[in-house]
């Protein structure tokens, strides 16, 4: 279901994180109720001192039987003292109360909000590399840190406010008509203005938040993006226009921030206003009636404190209105994630694969496959190519030709626009994600390590490996050496994105994270780009042995790297232009053998003219 629903539809989609905290909340809502019935006895006490103490009154028949069961005498000091008794223990149990509910909700809020953050983590996971290359890292760490709140705020408007505020309308509503009919009545004169207010500004405000929110994104994710690339910043002296432009983009926000400060203190002055009138109102008119002897001074004082109390639920509920068109605003952003479409999924009755399927007598085939990343722009073109089992297939071309992004429709890091892609027969889309991940490694062209220890970095495709699997792969990617240099070896941690290792040496590790996952089908995206003429030697000689009997696609820009493979792709504009073997390509004089006489000149002799 879309944001696009109705907004009890999207309320709805937040109640599983109130059902899983139904207990804690079913006591709050009984503390609640218990405050909202000490709330109508606090004003008693200073009835009891005015009317009874001070003044002339007779005291209740039932007060005064109380107080003969104790040999009481109803004496001026006797009921003032109990007067002050009363107002001291009914505060101190209030303020009990309202710190117990307060903390409660806290920590129950905490819980809300954290597991509507694990959903919202799990669906960013989950979500293709297509969703997430329309929006910055920074846009989505907002809608997991702060718009989550939204289920806070829900909870809390939609439930805790408005039984706390209605219980205390209606005890204190029957009580005040009893001491008072039409005071009663006039008092809630008001209230249709002010939920008017409330109404006409809520709108206004909702959209003032979302405006507010998505500028605060726009600071966090340009703030992200500058200090993950720090080095080229750096190194290009972009400090000075960044700081300019983070300038920019902050005085936005600040400027956006404003304007819902603004509407937010006109909404509470007219709103006080309105209150202040009533109560002015209501003053008045009791007044003239404890000066005609209608009503007692002391019901008078209650009935007043009684309007502050029903006047601040009212206003309490009304609120609840404009806090709602806030969080509806996260609540928007937080549903994107929830309801983005995932391209990516397995499919109804989907298949899990045995273990190294592959290895044994899976064939790899892309028949007819397009794909696009933007409607309209097409990357790949009716690319038809199938690879045996334990053949290696090299894929070469121009930067930009779409080499990366057809291996990775093999882990299906994205679906084909158009055609399949399958594996033993079966297409792609039938087999469950996860299984079908676990045939696959990978060594990508930028190596991306986590701020892991260099061995749990080696060993994130298989956590469960033993320390000495560890060092083999380390040792067969030539990456031994230096880890052992590290302050603790293979226990010491990794800076954010390796930032403490070399270029090579970063390459290094992500070759042996591959290594001992020990995949059957291995997927290498310039796998030496990194390393020194030397390294490349030894590390090739290790890759030969691992893609033995293994399903191989390898990207390379350095020709003599794939020489070996059983075949060679080139590709073009998204297109396979050539297909062969080394001396085939040669021998056919196109433009594989074009580049591969660019970078080795002393071997044109090889081109067939």
């Amino acid at each position: 279901m879309g944001i696009q629903g109705t907004k009890s539809n999207r309320y709805i989609r937040l109640l599983p994180y109130s059902r899983r905290q139904r207990f804690a909340l079913a006591v709050i809502v009984l503390l609640t109720l218990i405050m909202a019935a000490v709330a109508t006895l606090m004003p008693w006490p200073l009835k009891i001192l005015v009317d009874y103490a001070v003044g002339d009154g007779v005291l209740p028949q039932p007060v005064g039987e109380f107080l003969g069961l104790f040999s009481l005498q109803p004496t001026p000091l006797l009921l003032v003292l109990a007067a002050s008794l009363a107002s001291l223990g009914l505060f101190a149990l209030n303020s009990a109360l309202d710190a117990g509910v307060t903390w409660y909700w806290s920590a129950t809020g905490q819980r809300m909000i954290y597991d509507l953050a694990a959903d919202i983590f799990s669906r960013l996971q989950r979500l293709s590399l297509l969703f997430h290359s329309k929006r910055c890292v920074g846009d989505s760490l907002g809608r997991l840190t702060t718009d989550n709140w939204c289920v806070f705020v829900m909870a809390e408007v939609l439930l805790i406010t408005p039984v706390r505020s209605l219980f205390t309308l209606l005890m204190i509503g029957v009580v005040a008509w009893q001491l008072d009919p039409q005071l009663t009545a006039l008092s809630l004169v008001v209230s249709p203005v002010l939920a008017a207010l409330a109404f006409y500004f809520g709108t206004h405000l909702r959209q003032r938040a979302m405006r507010n929110r998505e500028a605060q994104s726009t600071v966090m994710a340009f703030v992200h993006q500058t200090l993950t690339a720090l080095p080229v910043v750096q190194a290009f002296g972009s400090e000075k226009r960044n700081r300019r432009h983070y300038r920019r983009v902050s005085n936005d926000a600040v400027s956006r921030s404003q304007s819902s400060v603004l509407l937010n203190n006109s909404f509470a002055l007219i709103y006080g206003m309105t209150i202040t009138a009533g109560t002015a109102l209501v003053l008045f008119v009791g007044g003239m009636r404890v000066i005609s002897g209608v009503l007692s001074l002391g019901s008078l004082l209650v009935f007043v404190a009684y309007m502050q109390t029903l006047q601040g639920a009212i206003e309490s509920l009304l609120k609840t209105y404009g806090n709602l068109k806030n969080a509806e605003a996260n609540l928007d952003r937080v549903l994107e994630v929830l309801d983005a479409d995932e391209e990516v999924r397995d499919a109804p009755g989907a298949i899990v694969l045995p273990a190294h399927v592959a290895a044994r007598s899976g064939r790899l085939m892309l028949e007819g496959v397009s794909f696009g990343y933007e409607p309209g722009r097409i990357v790949l073109h009716d690319i038809n190519l199938n690879a045996d089992p334990g053949e290696t297939i090299a894929l070469v071309g121009p930067t930009g030709a779409g080499k990366s992004t057809l291996v990775s429709l093999i882990p299906r890091l994205f679906d084909p626009l158009k055609g399949r892609v399958m594996l033993d027969g079966r297409d792609l889309r039938n087999i469950q994600v996860a299984s079908l991940r676990k045939q696959i490694a990978m060594v990508l062209q930028d190596p991306f390590l986590l701020p892991l220890t260099a061995g749990e970095n080696i060993a994130y495709g298989r956590p469960e490996a033993g320390h000495a699997e560890i060092v083999a792969a380390a040792r067969a990617a030539n990456a031994h050496g230096f880890i052992q240099e590290l302050s603790k070896g293979y226990d010491t941690p990794l800076g954010e994105h390796g930032a403490n290792l070399s270029g090579g040496q970063k390459q290094r590790l992500s070759i042996a994270r591959a290594l001992l996952k020990d995949a059957p089908i291995l997927i290498l995206d310039e796998p030496t780009s990194a390393l020194d003429t030397y390294t490349e030697a030894m590390l090739l000689e290790a890759l030969e042995r691992l893609m033995h009997g293994r399903t191989t696609f390898i990207i390379a820009h350095r020709l003599s790297t794939i020489r070996n493979a059983d075949r060679i792709v080139m590709i073009e504009h998204g297109r396979i232009t050539e297909t062969g073997t080394h001396s085939e390509l040669i021998a056919a004089n196109g433009l594989y053998a074009h580049f591969y006489a660019l970078q080795n000149p002393d071997s044109r002799g090889e081109v067939v003219a």
